[in-house]
């Protein structure tokens, strides 16, 4: 994957730090915060908390990352995609995408609920095919 371009074409700077911060979200799916500082830490050891945070925040106002709201666990982060949901293993902490038709959850909660909904998060949780074993 061309790292390079995607940060590009979302008018972020190109720097070492960020490239690595993407690779690791690729190769992830989904991180919180503090994982993502250990990963950075074995080939950035100088960088800091803040930093990682900053440029978290700044790829998030870029529509480039997304924060994912897991209930009962730290925000983990991810690649920005199509709209989807999450399903969290309760024993193992997993978080794995899947594709659903938000879009009619989200027109149903409207109707139903009179709000104008600007922001959902889908997370359903439950046991994962490898903790039933």
């Amino acid at each position: 994957m061309d790292y390079i371009t995607i940060l590009q074409n979302h008018n972020l700077k190109v720097t070492p730090q960020r490239l690595e911060i993407v690779d690791i979200l690729y190769r992830n799916g989904h991180i919180n915060i503090d994982d993502l500082y250990k990963s950075l830490q074995n080939k950035f050891p100088s960088l800091s908390l803040a930093t990682v945070y900053k440029n978290i925040n700044t790829m998030c106002d870029k529509l480039f990352l997304s924060e994912v709201k897991i209930p009962h666990q730290k925000n983990v982060y991810e690649l920005l995609k199509k709209e989807h949901a999450h399903v969290v293993c309760s024993k193992c902490n997993t978080i794995k995408d899947i594709n659903l038709d938000t879009l009619s959850i989200i027109n149903q909660a409207k109707e139903l609920s009179h709000y104008d909904l600007n922001e959902s998060s889908i997370v359903f949780n439950g046991i994962c095919p490898n903790c039933l074993d």
